[in-house]
């Protein structure tokens, strides 16, 4: 069974999935236009941060970053290698997004990457009812970037 829950970033096999997450993103897109956050970035005290397991094994990770009183931001999504195709990142998704209603936010978002790459999670979020919208928060508008925003009611 996977279970999610709020972990610490600087982790050793954590710390290892997010540098590759960040090379990853290095390589497919210029520098200036990469919004990864490393592990000691994601220890903030406005992130929440999370690990999918199975039996202690990890299998992916994401956060929850406060922008405002009713605003928060999807960080660091990323499932290993060996988890892809399982769900993780859905069930990684679904507990942000339940986690971002209950503390009351009235609008999720989040930046991804316009390049190949990135089209399993522009469509992972978009089977989610995430849309795209202008940039949010600290980003300028970037041809690199895809910014994308999910409202939230209530509980």
């Amino acid at each position: 069974m996977i279970r999610i829950e709020t972990d610490d970033p600087a982790r050793p096999d954590v710390s290892r999935l997010l540098s590759e997450h960040l090379a990853d993103m290095f390589a497919t897109s210029p520098a200036e236009s990469v919004h990864a956050l490393d592990h000691s970035a994601l220890s903030q005290e406005s992130i929440t941060f999370w690990t999918a397991r199975e039996d202690g094994v990890l299998l992916g990770c994401g956060a929850l970053k406060a922008l405002s009183p009713g605003h928060a931001e999807i960080k660091s999504m990323r499932t290993t290698t060996a988890a892809r195709g399982r769900g993780v990142a859905t069930s990684m998704l679904k507990h942000i997004v339940a986690e971002a209603r209950n503390r009351g936010y009235e609008r999720l978002s989040l930046e991804t990457g316009t390049e190949e790459y990135f089209a399993p999670a522009r469509r992972l979020y978009a089977r989610h009812g995430f849309t795209e919208c202008p940039p949010f928060g600290d980003y300028a508008l970037d041809p690199n970037s895809v910014f994308m925003e999910l409202p939230l009611s209530p509980k």
